[in-house]
């Protein structure tokens, strides 16, 4: 049984709810990453801004991603995969809440995040999770 603590991507970097969405797009920028998690003050995650929603939901509707902090679009409860679920639990979570990333908890922390693609590469044939992430990226 795979978990999703041996296929993820340890040592996830927060964007703070507080900063701003530029500072978000940056920080992707350097990491070379498409989504961040969304961590309050309070170091609790919640949610996930991805480079869509900083397009759809921030330039596309015409707000100032200078001014428009990551916390405000946080959306309800953050879904998340316990570090010590299966790959067919990870891949009905992203299933049924339509999610290519899930942020990976142990207990209450942030320990990494999954993606389409880490699972993918999980099943039997690892040269369809190299697709999935070679169309993913840029």
């Amino acid at each position: 049984m795979t978990t999703a603590r041996e296929i993820m991507t340890a040592g996830a970097e927060c964007i703070g709810a507080e900063e701003t969405v530029l500072e978000a797009a940056k920080k992707m920028t350097e990491l070379g990453v498409g989504a961040l998690p969304i961590c309050g003050t309070d170091n609790k995650l919640k949610g996930m801004l991805t480079d869509r929603d900083i397009v759809v939901k921030v330039l596309g509707a015409g707000k100032d991603p200078a001014s428009c902090k990551a916390g405000e679009l946080a959306q309800g409860e953050a879904v998340t995969i316990g570090a010590d679920d299966d790959a067919a639990e990870i891949l009905r979570t992203m299933t049924s809440h339509k999610v290519r990333r899930l942020p990976v908890i142990d207990g209450h922390d942030l320990v990494g995040v999954v993606a389409q693609a880490d699972v993918a590469r999980a099943l039997p044939d690892p040269q369809v999770g190299d697709l999935v992430q070679a169309l993913s990226s840029d």
